[in-house]
C-alpha cells in the first residue's frame, strides 16, 4: 500500500483490487476520487485532493480514471465526475457529486477523518 498523506492512483483492475482489499483490511476510512483528464473540475480539484491525503493520515485516498477503469465506475455507480466515494470496510458510506471542496472536506470530518495540523 502507498505510504501516508499520499493519493493511490490505480490504472489497472488487478492493482486496484489488491490495494482496495488492503485498504478495506486496515479498517481505515477510504476515499475514492472518480475522475477524468477531460473534466476540468476534476483538473481543478486534483490538486486540493492531494492536499487533503497529506492532512487526514488516517484516511486511504485513491484515485480512479473511469476511462482506465470504466468497470469499476460502472461498478460504484459513478455517473458524473468527479465522484468522491466514501467507504469503510467495503460499505459505500457516502458519496458527494462535483469538486466541492468544503462539502469533501465536511463529508471526511464527518466520518470520522482527522487532520493533521
Amino acid at each position: 500500500m502507498a505510504g501516508e498523506g499520499e493519493v493511490i492512483a490505480c490504472h489497472a483492475i488487478e492493482v486496484w483490487n489488491e490495494q482496495l482489499k488492503a485498504a478495506n483490511e486496515s479498517k481505515k476510512l477510504i476515499v475514492i476520487d472518480f475522475t477524468a483528464v477531460w473534466c476540468p473540475p476534476c483538473r481543478f480539484i486534483a490538486p486540493v485532493f492531494v492536499d487533503m491525503a497529506k492532512k487526514f493520515l488516517n484516511v486511504v485516498f485513491f484515485k480512479i480514471d473511469v476511462d482506465e477503469l470504466q468497470s469499476v465506475a460502472k461498478e460504484f455507480k459513478v455517473q458524473a465526475m468527479p465522484t468522491f466515494l466514501f467507504m469503510r470496510e467495503g460499505e459505500i458510506i457516502d458519496r458527494v457529486v462535483g469538486a466541492r471542496k468544503e462539502e469533501i472536506h465536511q463529508t471526511l470530518m464527518k466520518h470520522g477523518g482527522v487532520a493533521s495540523s
